[in-house]
This record gives structure tokens, C-alpha cells and sequence, in this order.
């Protein structure tokens, strides 16, 4: 897998892990965070035969990544792995099970589908993997791990990992590590430093031709992030109709079809891949060039996990971000800046009322109600 030596993630992570401690690591993507639990978690299961690994991952696309890692890193140790993620054939997930395997590589959602199937087994689970767990709780799988956990045995060893850790993320990582060694890698609050950033002020209609500019000025692989999977499509038909060799990438496309999108997106027969933020976090994909976002994303968090798909390892990448003029939110998320917003002008003079005309009179002193004499305090008959 041409490792040569360990990044800083992997580094600050494993030897604790070896020793059989909880770790829970903050790291930005690219920092190889995957090798950072595969290799404890290998070893660990080597070294307990009957024993099961469990690693949790929020899209089946990350799941599917890691399944792939863990089985190029555990090649020649007898070791074997089910890959358990929904979109994929729910009764060869559970003959492969039922065959026995020595980790699991799950999506919360179809383990939970198992679980209440009863064709998977969490007792013997030795070492938990928790990978984005800012993200999962982003997409509500809070209730899904939850009964996950009550699968799996308390005595166990823990790994947990996340690109940031705001305190309801760190209050629930809490409830599932004993003592653990903690390691926090760069700022995650910030983009990576390899990463060149651009913004360009649009007006409307301007994008699909900024869009089609960048894509003919630029080469190597081009990640698009879009907003919506409509748009997905949209700009699809257009880049195929203006020549260009490009994929896409979003919820509404069935398993199959999105692994041969990535799979064309890896190989570079379509170098152009459009994606809505399914794709944002935990795609391995290291030789990505340039990040695109036609779509200025809402959030400062899911921005610099866009931009953070290239610039990975030892590479240096650049970004590109669409944002429409005058829009001080879209700025904010790219540049982390509020923009100051214009000092208002003087306001104008109220016009003089014209001689003579008079505005609405005012009542004066307390309304009388019918019936009722306020000098007597009496009710008066009423008049007829």
C-alpha cells in the first residue's frame, strides 16, 4: 500500500491503541485516519482468534472504503470482513455472516436492519470503531447507535474519530470510552494549508458558464459539489453535451450505479465527477485536483470537508467556490469572515404637515360603555 511512514493522526493513534487504550482522535480528512484503527484493530484480532472487530461509518461509500483498506491491510492474515451497507443484497450480507467473519464494516441504518433480523451476532465484539461521528449524529443516526450499543459488550476497546468535536459530539463520545488517549491533528476549524483557495463573485445565470471555463482551463481530476441531486443531473447533461468526459454522484442513484461513478471518477476514464455532499467526507480518492463548489455549501464545517477531498497526504490541491454577488452569508462560509455590512445613509427629513390639516383626534379619557354610568357606577337602562 506504499506506506512509508506514519502521518501524524497514525502516529499519535496506534502505539496507544496496541496497548489496548480507548483513543479518541480529531483530525481534518486526508490525514489517513483509516490506517490510524485498521492497523490496532488487525492486530488485536489476530492476536484473539473468535473474536470480532465492528467499524461504523455514516454512507456506504466510506463504509465500502474502508472494507476495501482493512482487506488490503489484512491480506496474508486469514482474516475476513463483511461489508454491511444498505443498497447491497440484505441475504448475501447474512450468508457471508453466517460463514463467520472477523470484522464487520457497517452503516448504522442496515446493521440495525440485522439486529432486528437477528442474523448478526454483536457478542463477541472485542474493538469498536466509531469513523465520523460528527457526521453520523449530523444525519441522525444518534438513535440507530444507540441501540447498536446495546448489542455490543461493555468490555471492549474503543476507537473513536471525528473531524470536529462541538459539544454534543464530545458529550456522547463520553458515554462510550473509558479513559482514552486523545490526539487532535492541525485545526480542523480551518482549511488545510495545501489547499490553494479561489472565490468568484457571480452574478445570476453566470455559473454553468464559470463551470464550463474551469473545467476547460484546468486539468487532472475535478470534483463539482452541488446543492440539490436535480442539479446533479442538470449540469451532467451539460458537461456531456459540451464534450466532457463526467460522472455523478448523489443519494438518489442506486448502489450499483454509484460505485461505477467512482469507479470511473478513480480510474480517470471520466475525470470529471459531480457530486452532491455524499461525497464530502471519506471518499479516498487522493489524486483529486481541484474541488468546485457550484454550490456555496451552508455551512463553514461542510466547506472546508468539501475543499478537504484534494490537498490529501502530501499533495497540494486548489478550490475553486462560486459565491453570488453581494450574498454575505455565502462569503462567510467560504472566508469564515462576516463581510461588514454597508453604514446606513442619513435619514431623510419627515415632510411638514400642511397648514390646516389635521391628523386623527385622539380619544380622551376612558371610553364609555353602553349601559354603564361612570358617575354613579351604576348600570343605566338602556336607551331605547
Amino acid at each position: 500500500m506504499s506506506f512509508v511512514s506514519p502521518t501524524a493522526v497514525q502516529a499519535g493513534s496506534i502505539p496507544p491503541a496496541l496497548s489496548g487504550k480507548d483513543v479518541v482522535g480529531t483530525a481534518q480528512t486526508g490525514t489517513g485516519k483509516t490506517a490510524a484503527f485498521a492497523v490496532p484493530m488487525i492486530t488485536a484480532l489476530y492476536d484473539r482468534p473468535g473474536k470480532v472487530g465492528l467499524v461504523l461509518a455514516p454512507t456506504r461509500e466510506l463504509a465500502s472504503q474502508i472494507h476495501k483498506v482493512m482487506r488490503q491491510m489484512a491480506r496474508g492474515s486469514r482474516l475476513e470482513g463483511a461489508l454491511v451497507v444498505g443498497g447491497e443484497s440484505f441475504h448475501r450480507q447474512t450468508s457471508e455472516i453466517r460463514r463467520g467473519v472477523d470484522y464487520i464494516i457497517a452503516t448504522p441504518g442496515r446493521l440495525n436492519d440485522h439486529l432486528q433480523q437477528r442474523t448478526i451476532d454483536l457478542s463477541k465484539v472485542c474493538f469498536l470503531v466509531l469513523d465520523e461521528v460528527d457526521r453520523m449524529l449530523d444525519m441522525g443516526f444518534l438513535p440507530q447507535i444507540k441501540d447498536v450499543m446495546r448489542f455490543v459488550p461493555k468490555q471492549r476497546q474503543t476507537l473513536l474519530f471525528s473531524a470536529t468535536l462541538p459539544t454534543e459530539v464530545a458529550r456522547f463520545v463520553e458515554l462510550l470510552v473509558t479513559s482514552p488517549h486523545r490526539i487532535a491533528v492541525g485545526d480542523s476549524s480551518k482549511p488545510s494549508s495545501q489547499v490553494t483557495q479561489t472565490i468568484r463573485r457571480l452574478g445570476p445565470g453566470d455559473k454553468q458558464r464559470a463551470l464550463i471555463e474551469e473545467l476547460r482551463a484546468r486539468q487532472g481530476k475535478v470534483l463539482v459539489f452541488v446543492r440539490t441531486k436535480s442539479r446533479t443531473q442538470r449540469l451532467l447533461r451539460l458537461l456531456e453535451h459540451e464534450g466532457f468526459e463526467a460522472a455523478c454522484l448523489h443519494g438518489g442513484r442506486t448502489q450499483a450505479q454509484r460505485k461505477h461513478a467512482l469507479e470511473k471518477f478513480r480510474r480517470g476514464s471520466h475525470p470529471v465527477l459531480i457530486a452532491t455532499d455524499l461525497a464530502g467526507r471519506g471518499l479516498d480518492i487522493v489524486d483529486v485536483d481541484t474541488v468546485i463548489n457550484f454550490d456555496a455549501p451552508s455551512t463553514r464545517e461542510d466547506y472546508i470537508h468539501r475543499i478537504g477531498r484534494t490537498g490529501r497526504l502530501d499533495r497540494t490541491g486548489e478550490a475553486v467556490t462560486f459565491v453570488e454577488q453581494g450574498n454575505a452569508d455565502e462569503e462567510q462560509v467560504v472566508t469564515g469572515i462576516r463581510p461588514p455590512r454597508p453604514a446606513p445613509g442619513p435619514r431623510a427629513p419627515r415632510p411638514p404637515m400642511p397648514v390646516g390639516q389635521q391628523g386623527p383626534r385622539r380619544p380622551q379619557g376612558r371610553p364609555r360603555h353602553q349601559g354603564f354610568s361612570p358617575r354613579s357606577g351604576q348600570r343605566s337602562a338602556p336607551r331605547r
